[in-house]
């Protein structure tokens, strides 16, 4: 009972869910890494005292032995034990307690900090900071790189992090302490035995000032070469069944060797100076040796030094060169977590691309009328998708918008979302610039069902339940039968044995047909009972039977909401109380369905051409 105190305590000494002012780090190396560490100055500095402590009981340690061997010099063995206690007992004991006591304090305080603070609190820190920054980015920052990348970047920097500082007090501080410690007590012995360790450590500290700068920089293009291999595998991985359904796996493997030929070229450099370094520390450390032993034989025979003090010594300069050796094993680790944090931070450090305005407010609605007024936008392309679009949407009214495929009719939805900033002109909500509220608040006031519907591998009840975590299990079960899922949920089990509203969904919803996934969603957009209703493609998934059992339900949703539907299957938007037909970014053509129809323009053409309910793709 009293272990697992003691164990509570110091895991408790770190938060990882502290919140910082400002959860972006800084870009340069060091500054990152201390942007981390200040947060945790307690448990680290804890480290660096108990090291140093190690460090130089290891020393003493080596001091009690040259100590030992001048005592037993000294005692004639025929008068035993008692003989040497008599005469040398107290010193005898003190290095005992030493040995048995301190030394067991130091190492168990050294480990209860490491391994119950510093590796499930430090490392988790930084990885849910990073994490809760990356995951602010807007949704061009993800569009933009491998899902599978982000990841490993995110992980890797806690990782690496943890690991990196963990090292240097270990190996890196604990030499330092120990060469100082080796130096001093040398010293004592004779200066000149002093002075050649010291050079040693000068011409180690040369090697190392020319050889770091060059493995770190190859560390941190194997480091980025790591994540981009990572990112294509999991890529991959996510999408095995297309690779599948092509008979691509021989293509794909020749993209993914080409991953792995580019992370060889990056680590080839890396791994030849850290053979390099090695071999040349090897060298010293050889000559370092041989010129140390001579000469405290030297001084032996010269009568400066007794035979304990041999010994002393040259336990002391093997000892030192281990640690030398440890700390070139390390090195390599050392370089690559510099390399991973180095590129980790690239990625972390990026500021959030789309942010609130200073003093945004929640978006508040009493009627919610939408308003598009001259927006312009093009991906950042100089123009071709939406130009001076002007668009009112009144409270209550339910819009469907129709074009061909490229027309800007998912733009205008993404850009009502605030998914991306305007490059011109305003969007309004009940008279409130979108611009000017909090993106949450936004959100949370628009329902939306889109046509690539993907799930959470969580259970069905969590996805329904995203909508409205608080509305409780009646809800969720109303919303699911309104949605017409109700029926094939109950008979679903995945392959733990979890049934109904407790199977899981697997990655992205895999588990479910397209139908399937997307009455969830409807389900959880039912759920949450937005104001403002956004339909893309909401049915497009569903077969012509399900879809007309789905659309009763889709009135008594959209009833008192303001809508604005997209469909290709013009039959889900017929009856709305305005079409609005885009094309190239612009509006060309609105009315009722019957209006558009004897207007015989652009829509009625679409109609004509439909086969099965849908819009031809081609733009003539």
């Amino acid at each position: 009972m009293l272990i697992r105190s003691v164990y509570r305590l110091f895991e408790t000494w770190i938060d990882p869910y502290y919140r910082s002012g400002d959860l972006r780090p800084p870009r340069s190396l060091g500054a990152f890494i201390w942007y981390y560490v200040s947060q945790a100055k307690g448990p680290f500095l804890a480290m660096a005292a108990l090291g140093g402590a190690v460090a130089m009981l290891e020393a003493a340690l080596f001091w009690f032995v040259g100590h030992l061997v001048d005592i037993l010099d000294r005692v004639n063995p025929g008068e035993g034990w008692s003989g040497l206690l008599a005469g040398h007992g107290g010193v005898l004991l003190g290095m005992v307690f030493v040995v048995l006591v301190v030394r067991f304090v130091v190492v168990s305080l050294g480990a209860l900090v490491e391994e119950q603070v510093v590796v499930p609190g430090f490392l988790n820190l930084v990885r849910w900071q990073a994490y809760r920054h990356v995951a602010r980015q807007s949704v061009e920052f993800f569009q933009n790189d491998f899902s599978g990348r982000v990841v490993t970047k995110v992980w890797s920097a806690g990782q690496a992090t943890g690991d990196l500082v963990v090292s240097l007090l270990q190996v890196v501080w604990f030499i330092i302490i120990y060469a100082a410690s080796t130096i001093a007590l040398v010293g004592r012995l004779d200066w000149r035995l002093a002075l050649v360790i010291t050079v040693w450590i000068g011409i180690f500290s040369l090697l190392a000032r020319h050889f770091v700068p060059r493995i770190r920089r190859h560390a941190r293009n194997a480091a980025e070469a790591s994540s981009m291999l990572n990112g294509r595998m999991v890529d991959a991985y996510a999408n095995i069944q297309t690779l599948k359904l092509f008979g691509r796996e021989e293509q794909n493997d020749d993209y993914i060797r080409n991953g792995f030929d580019r992370f060889q070229a990056a680590v080839m450099p890396f791994t030849r100076l850290l053979t390099g370094v090695r071999s040349s520390l090897a060298l010293l450390s050889g000559v370092m040796i041989t010129t140390i032993g001579a000469l405290a034989v030297h001084l032996w025979l010269s009568g400066a030094i007794s035979t304990g003090g041999v010994a002393f010594t040259l336990s002391m300069v093997l000892r030192l060169n281990m640690l030398f050796g440890r700390m070139m094993a390390q090195f390599n680790a050392i370089m690559r977590n510099l390399g991973t944090i180095q590129n980790s931070a690239e990625m972390i450090s990026e500021p959030i691309g789309l942010v609130d305005q200073a003093g945004a407010k929640d978006l508040t609605i009493s009627g919610p009328e939408i308003r598009f007024e001259n927006v312009t936008f093009h991906y950042g392309r100089g123009g071709g998708i939406i130009d001076n679009f002007s668009l009112c949407v009144r409270a209550g009214e339910k819009v469907g918008i129709v074009g061909r495929s490229g027309a800007g009719k998912t733009t205008l939805v993404n850009l009502l979302l605030r998914f991306y900033d305007l490059e011109g002109g305003r969007i309004l909500i009940d008279g409130q610039d979108i611009a000017r509220v909090r993106q949450e608040s936004l959100r949370g006031a628009i329902g939306m069902v889109t046509q690539d519907t993907a799930l959470l591998n969580r259970s069905i009840r969590d996805n329904i339940l995203f909508g409205r975590p608080d509305a409780g299990d009646e809800r969720m079960v109303e919303a699911a039968r309104q949605a017409e899922a109700d029926r094939f949920i109950i008979d679903l089990e995945d392959q733990k044995g979890r049934a109904a509203y407790a199977a899981h969904v697997g990655e992205r919803g895999v588990k479910l047909s397209g139908g399937q996934r997307q009455r969830i969603a409807i389900a959880r957009v039912m759920l949450k009972d937005a104001p403002i209703l956004v339909l893309d493609e909401a049915t497009s998934a569903l077969d012509s039977e399900a879809e007309a059992a789905l659309q009763s339900n889709l009135d008594t949703l959209m009833k008192g909401k303001t809508v604005l539907a997209i469909a290709h299957r013009l039959s889900t938007i017929a009856k709305l109380d305005r079409l609005i037909v885009v094309d190239k970014g612009k509006i060309i053509e609105e009315g009722t369905h019957d209006e558009l129809i004897a207007r015989r323009g652009l829509y009625s053409e679409l109609w004509a051409r439909q086969s099965g309910g849908f819009i031809a793709t081609d733009a003539e």
